[in-house]
This record gives structure tokens, sequence and C-alpha cells, in this order.
């Protein structure tokens, strides 16, 4: 095995080239690589959606946003475009986007009629992954880093860290420190599949592989590939995996409905009139109060925060609904974002535009209407809780 700089020979068959993936300079190393190694195979390190972001960005114009919001992925999708953002801000010294030599890979590829293979995981399981495995205080962590740390006084040249891959490594272990159990995830699980799906291009297709991955991965996946044993397919089914939800958050939603009816019912049973009153007005104004105020710190609207108030009290007894929804569905009708908003979302180079960008505000909205709504009715059950105590 031969090593040169970011470009490594595995063996006769398979060579890695490692880059940064918002350097000018690895747009360049990879269309070089194509043309000088005239593999038969290009394999990247995209899934099908980042590959789609990539090749057809405009795609999210024609989105359902509402669809978005009845999935409940709004959250999911505030955390991808934050992280996006971080790597924007990371990048600007280059002039290029997260991704820029990966899109350089596969246009590269398809001129030359070259096969291109997707090696890496889907990024959604990926995500959901790493935060069903952080702890709640890797999940502050995380959230703190993403949203509230300070930017570095010094931009990062990416273009210079590219000449040195230790570096690179040593920036993505720094990630890892700040939540461990997500960096195994990030970093060590997705080093193995990429290395699996590497094995099972080779396995499938005779000639040349040329695989262009993020420089902190060769070394993992080097690991990997070194192992003489073929590709696992159980283990990778099991990568693939997205974590089930707890079903004890459902559970517990339902529970507080069921609680509050009992509850008035004993209270009427014993002839506590007053008291069903004092729980009624409890459960009613702790509810708006609570999602109100999250819609009103996502910046919304003045009539998705009533309509949030609003049915927050009747949402929070049906474990199928929730306020947030209302709140945002609001949002998108009295404001209706447009294909522009859509792309200045995608293309947001700091986080301010999640409240600013009218789809961003469409999600936050969604997000922390219903994050009041889970606050409003834990602190309305413990007040109701003190009544019959």
């Amino acid at each position: 095995m031969t090593n040169s700089s970011n470009v490594v020979d595995f063996d006769d068959s398979l060579r890695i080239v490692g880059t940064a993936h918002v350097s000018s300079k690895s747009v360049a190393l990879v269309k070089e690589q194509i043309s000088e190694y005239s593999p038969d195979v290009v394999a990247v390190e995209l899934c099908e959606s980042r590959m789609a972001s990539l090749t057809e960005p405009e795609s999210i114009d024609s989105e359902d946003l509402l669809k978005i919001i009845k999935e409940g992925k709004s959250a999911m999708i505030i955390l991808q475009t934050a992280l996006a953002a971080e790597q924007r801000r990371m990048g600007v010294s280059t002039g290029e986007k997260p991704g820029a030599e990966l899109l350089a890979a596969v246009l590269e590829a398809r001129e030359a009629e070259i096969p291109v293979e997707l090696v890496d995981r889907d990024v959604v399981s990926t995500l959901r992954r790493a935060w069903a495995k952080m702890s709640i205080r890797e999940k502050w962590r995380v959230l703190d880093t993403l949203l509230w740390a300070d930017e570095e006084d010094e931009e990062v040249d990416l273009d210079e860290v590219l000449e040195d891959t230790d570096l690179l490594s040593n920036l993505m272990e720094e990630a890892r420190s700040v939540a461990p159990k997500a960096g195994e995830v990030l970093i060590d699980e997705r080093d193995e599949y990429i290395a699996g799906r590497i094995k099972q291009i080779r396995e499938g297709k005779d000639g040349r592989v040329l695989a262009i991955v993020g420089a902190g991965h060769i070394k993992g996946i080097i690991r990997h590939l070194s192992d003489s044993r073929g590709v696992d397919l159980e283990r990778m089914h099991g990568l693939t995996e997205r974590p089930r939800k707890s079903v004890w958050p459902k559970a517990l939603m339902v529970a507080i409905p069921l609680f509050l009816i009992g509850a008035v019912g004993w209270m009427g049973y014993n002839g506590e009139i007053e008291a069903i009153k004092q729980t009624a007005v409890a459960w009613l104004a702790i509810n708006a109060v609570m999602t109100g105020l999250g819609v009103i710190l996502a910046r919304g609207h003045p009539l998705s925060v009533l309509v949030g108030a609003v049915a927050s009290p009747i949402t929070s007894l049906n474990p199928f609904l929730a306020a947030g929804w209302f709140a945002g569905y609001t949002q998108l009708k009295v404001t209706p974002p447009t294909g522009g908003d859509a792309r200045d979302f995608l293309d947001m180079n700091d986080l301010s535009s999640l409240w600013k960008n009218r789809v961003g505000k469409v999600l936050m909205v969604t997000a922390m209407g219903n994050i009041g709504s889970v606050v409003g009715t834990w602190v309305a059950a413990a007040g109701i809780a003190s009544l019959l105590i």
C-alpha cells in the first residue's frame, strides 16, 4: 500500500482520495485523480438524499412543507441545516460550498461515462442514530456548540488543512470529545459502513475503484478494508437501522390526560366543584402560556401565537396531535414561503436565518410550539397533582 499526501493506493485496484468537504483544492484534486487513475468505478461519500441535494438543489422548492411538519421532521431539518451552516462558516475562506468536491466527482465521472456508486449511509439514519445514542448532557453540549458557541476569530483555511490528513482526523476527534457517543455513529460507524460498501463494489465488479471520501475517514476505512473477512451483510443492515422510538414518551402523553380525567372525576365524586374549576383554569392557562411563549421565542406571527395557545390545551389531551403543528400551519398560511425562501434556507450561512427566513421560521414555530406545549403539559400536570395532595 502506497500513500502520497491525501491519495492512498490500497492495492492495485483501489485508490482512496481524501478531501476536505469545503476546499477548492479538493475539487481540483478529484478531477485530476479521475483523469489520471482512469477508474472503472467512482465511489463517493454520499447517500441518496445528499446526492439529490447536491445535484438537484432546487428540489426543495417542490417539497410539501405541510408534509414535513406533519411527519415531525422539522426538528431534524433544523439540526441538519445548523450543521450545514457551521460547515459553510468554516468554508468561507475557500469559496466552496460543502460537498463541492463530491459533486465535482459525480459530474466528472458522468462526463467520462464512468459508473458512480454511493457509499455513505443515509444522513437521516446517521443523525437519528447519533441523537438516540447521546445522553441528555451530550445533546445539550452539541446544541450549545452549534447554536450558541462564539465563532472563532480566525477562519480555517481548509486548502491548507487538506495538506495534513492527521489534522482533519484531529478535528473529527475534537467533535467526538463534545459528544463521544455521537462520535461513534458519525465517525466509527460510517468508517465501517463506507469500507463495507467499498468491499461490496469490489466483490460485484472487476476493475479499478476510485473512492472519494473525507480525509478524516481514511485511517478508519483502511483499518476495516484491511480485515480479510468479506462483507458482513447482517452487520451492514444493522448499521442502517434507524432507532425505534421509545414508547415511554407516547405512553406518558397518554397517561397525563387519563390522569387529568381521573382527577376531575375524583373531585366531582367528592363534590369539590371549586377544585375542578381551579384544575380547568390551571390546565388551560399553563398550556396556553407555555405554548405561546415557545412560538414567541421562534418569532412567530401574532396569529400563530394565538392559534398555538388556543390549540394547546386541546392537543395536550390527544397524544396524536401537537399544538406546534397548528401554529406552524398558521405561520405557513400567514407568511407563505416562496421558492426563493427555500433556496435561501438551504444556502444560509448563519443560524439567524432560522428566524429570518420564512421556511426556517415555519419550522422553528412548529418545533418551539411543540416544546412549549410539552413543557406546559408537564407543569400543569404537576400543579394538578399538588391540588390533589
